[in-house]
């Protein structure tokens, strides 16, 4: 028998359909827009800026975007054309490939990141007081857990 949702979690879930939905066009637009950039190509970009010396092994830098590695190796690839990412095998394991932000690729995400963070300050924080943000964490924190098992 189908366990039907109630009428609070219908509600629930199809606000959460239409951010998920709706939040990367948003955040794709301005990213585009103003930086010529893609949402993923950024955030590719910004996981590499915080990363020590600012290179990782493309399959951690796969987990911490939540991509595929066919689908990173497209972006790098094209962030590579562009003079953003240099890849190299890696010292460690000759096996294994490294992403490193260059210089290039570093002076954009310090050029991107104040937009970026305005739009998400304005599209998500700014109608969420300090409660509704730790709510907010709490929640997705448990919907990853159980999505990462």
């Amino acid at each position: 028998m189908t366990h039907w949702l109630d009428d609070a979690q219908q509600q629930a879930w199809r606000k959460l359909i239409e951010v998920v939905e709706l939040l990367p066009g948003a955040l794709d637009s301005q990213l585009r827009r103003d930086s010529d950039l893609s949402h993923f190509d950024y955030f590719t970009l910004a996981m590499l800026s915080e990363a020590p010396a600012r290179t990782l092994r493309m399959t951690a830098l796969a987990e911490l975007t939540n991509a595929t590695l066919p689908r990173l190796s497209h972006v790098v690839s094209r962030l590579e054309e562009r003079g953003y990412v240099e890849r190299a095998a890696c010292p460690e394991d000759r096996r294994a490939t490294n992403a490193t932000l260059t210089d290039a690729g570093w002076q954009k995400v310090v050029a991107t990141a104040p937009g970026h963070v305005a739009t998400v300050r304005d599209i998500v924080f700014a109608q969420l007081d300090d409660a509704d943000v730790a709510d907010l964490d709490r929640i997705m924190a448990r919907i990853l857990a159980h999505l990462e098992r």
